[in-house]
């Protein structure tokens, strides 16, 4: 059914694909984001050493056009480009969109004839898409009310503001972890050294500096968890390299995580989620390399475990005790992954869960949702003009956080109505 009224909520990566694919499917759009649309939080906030951490020819905003992105950046296919580079690219996407009206302002919920908006005022729309990106970051059940706790390291300047004289713990050792380290190295200053803590203790991984293609897997995803960690093991053994296996499995996973029962995939994140982002969601070659020199002149360590306890002493800084005892940081900054909903559900998915036209999805990593994409309110029943494409699918789906998912997701939005 073209024609109709889109409000898509959220101005990030979701949003300006979404929107684009909107355009091309004869609807009208409104976006609604108080920021300049393109930036978001991955691409919005970048430092000039950030890299993306998928190649330039998976990233086209286009899924007609796989080689968008490489024209635009005039690089090669097998590149890790800066990834304020790549919001700058959607920003450019953005602007030549022809038709869609851009409300900036911040979405507060829903009425019976659209979208509220802060102030009061509300955007009539028919239909509704919700891309707002991921939940909020999870916090430590020790986190202290302190200004040298830093709960959100994309907080302009909070990272800055950090002597380069004071040992600083991380918590997490996850992709945000690393791009912290980044910064705080960046100006080849810091004297005192930087510590991650984290369950595991384990980084991402690296990708190789030449690509290896995707292998071809004859995976049967009626299996059950078990028989699918040791079919994975053993083509990787057959493989040689991992990665051609971990990135051969990447267009079965929903199907795969969808085949699980509840319990499976309960043991899934208990056991065995982190292991596999740090094989799926991996560095830039370059960075890499240099995650690596900072461990070996000893100025960034990983540890496993968690945190006990965290203090103020008088002085300043913060006395953590770790499991190998306590020692004292200038400052602790946040490096968790996404928090489980609905405490980290945050601003506008937050509002349509108090509201009860959204419900939490398995596990609390993302909203409920129908096979389509259709959110599912509280009563169980979909809502049939409310979609939600991105990171907030987590839980209904797995893989539904790197952009050549996204940019699928936003496609289908053109059919949605058959």
């Amino acid at each position: 059914m073209a024609g109709r009224t889109v409000a898509v909520v959220g101005g990030g990566a979701s949003g300006v694909l979404a929107t684009k694919e909107l355009l091309r499917g004869g609807d009208q759009v409104v976006l609604i984001e108080p920021d300049e649309p393109g930036g978001g939080l991955a691409y919005g906030t970048a430092r000039p050493w950030h890299l993306l951490n998928s190649r330039a020819g998976a990233m086209s905003a286009d899924p007609e056009d796989p080689g968008h992105f490489v024209r635009w950046a005039n690089c090669s296919p097998e590149e890790f480009r800066p990834r304020a580079e790549f919001g700058r690219y959607l920003r450019d996407v953005f602007s030549g969109l022809k038709g869609v009206d851009l409300v900036q302002a911040r979405a507060t919920g829903l009425s019976e004839r659209g979208v509220v908006l802060e102030g009061g005022r509300e955007v009539r729309a028919d239909e509704i898409v919700v891309a707002t990106g991921n939940p909020a970051a999870a916090q430590p059940a020790a986190r202290p009310d302190h200004p040298d706790y830093i709960p959100d390291p994309w907080r302009a300047g909070v990272l800055d503001a950090i002597p380069s004289d004071v040992p600083v713990l991380l918590v997490g050792a996850g992709l945000t972890a690393i791009d912290v380290v980044l910064t705080l190295t960046a100006d080849g200053r810091r004297d005192a050294p930087i510590t991650a803590v984290s369950r595991r203790g384990q980084l991402p991984l690296s990708h190789t500096a030449v690509p290896s293609p995707p292998a071809a897997l004859p995976i049967d995803e009626s299996l059950t968890l078990r028989d699918i960690v040791r079919f994975i093991r053993a083509e990787a053994e057959k493989a040689g390299d991992w990665r051609a296996v971990v990135d051969g499995l990447r267009p079965h996973l929903d199907r795969i995580w969808g085949s699980l029962s509840c319990d499976e995939q309960e043991q899934f994140l208990r056991h065995l989620a982190r292991p596999w982002e740090c094989h799926r969601h991996r560095m830039a070659p370059a960075v890499g390399t240099l995650i690596d020199a900072l461990r070996e002149e000893g100025r960034f360590e990983v540890r496993a475990g968690g945190i006990r306890s965290m203090t103020a002493p008088p002085a300043g800084g913060l006395l953590v005790e770790l499991e190998a005892g306590v020692q004292w940081f200038g400052a602790v900054v946040n490096c968790a992954g996404p928090g489980r909903l609905p405490a980290a559900a945050g601003g506008f998915a937050g509002a349509l869960l108090d509201a009860g036209h959204a419900r939490v999805g398995p596990h609390g990593l993302g909203l409920d949702i129908d096979a389509k994409g259709r959110v599912i309110g509280a009563d169980g029943r979909v809502r049939d003009n409310l979609w939600l494409i991105g990171p907030l699918r987590r839980g209904a789906q797995w893989e539904t956080t790197a952009v050549p998912e996204i940019r699928s997701q936003a496609h289908a939005l053109i059919d949605r109505r058959k």
